[in-house]
């Protein structure tokens, strides 16, 4: 990831929250969602299954679908299909070189930015 100029920086930050907002607002929420419920959400979207509760096990799924989503345009993961029961799955076609919790979080944020803008 190229570094950033503290301009690029204050608007990635700017737009950031205003998703949180966008999206708690959208969910009638008292408390701004954080990176892990928007991906929860997004990998809810795209796989279009809807249900009262989720296991652990779906929830870390439906992440994973959402991050395949995010990174599909840039050529991470490329779109194979839905299974019997409607999910989407992906296959992986690079790796994701950035090192760091930090910058995942941040590329993530990015990407969802530019998701929630399309």
């Amino acid at each position: 990831m190229d570094e950033k100029n503290p301009q690029e920086e204050w608007q990635i930050d700017f737009e950031w929250l205003r998703v949180r907002h966008l999206v708690k607002d959208a969910m009638s929420k008292e408390t701004l969602p954080d990176l892990n419920a928007i991906l929860f959400l997004i990998g809810i979207q795209e796989c279009g299954v809807l249900k009262e509760e989720y296991t652990k096990e779906e929830k870390q799924d439906l992440m994973h679908i959402a991050i395949c989503t995010l990174l599909e345009p840039d050529g991470y993961y490329e779109f194979k299909g839905r299974d019997e029961e409607g999910w989407p799955h992906f296959e992986q076609k690079m790796n994701v070189d950035i090192k760091g919790v930090a910058a995942q979080g941040q590329l993530l944020k990015e990407k969802i930015i530019f998701y929630f803008n399309r």
